[in-house]
């Protein structure tokens, strides 16, 4: 009797010790990052550029944080300023590069247009940056 007890005993305080080690289950939390930091050219600060011919206009981003370990996604998107209005220009990229370049091409001109930028890190989905600024075509 005592050793089907020790058994039992002992049965019992390896369940204890390693069903808890089993548990969990769900997503893993997202992992540590240092919080994004981004510049670009032109400014992302709902401003205005000034007038400009076109027909193409460059756009730096530039990642000045810590890269996050997998690399960040850059969504840009360019459309007549204003609700509703449909996109005639986006592009997306994911990358570990600090500096990214982009063209906004199909610019119609005499409109103003907005830009934008949306950085998001590939491990931690929750830490983004977005940001805007508004442009014209001569």
């Amino acid at each position: 009797m005592k050793s089907v007890l020790a058994r039992l005993l002992l049965a019992s305080l390896t369940a204890a010790i390693l069903l808890p080690a089993c548990s969990g289950g769900g997503d893993d939390p997202e992992p540590a990052e240092e919080n994004l930091v981004i510049t670009t050219t032109p400014v992302l600060n709902g401003q205005q550029e000034a007038v400009a011919p076109g027909p193409n206009f460059p756009l730096t981003v530039t990642v000045t944080s810590k890269m996050p370990p997998q690399g960040v996604r850059i969504e840009v998107s360019a459309r007549p300023d204003g609700s509703g209005t449909t996109a005639f220009f986006t592009a997306n990229q994911t990358t570990s590069n600090a500096t990214t370049i982009f063209t906004i091409t199909n610019t119609p001109q005499l409109t103003v247009s907005r830009v934008t930028v949306t950085v998001t890190s590939v491990s931690k989905p929750s830490n983004t940056k977005t940001g805007f600024y508004l442009y014209s075509r001569k």
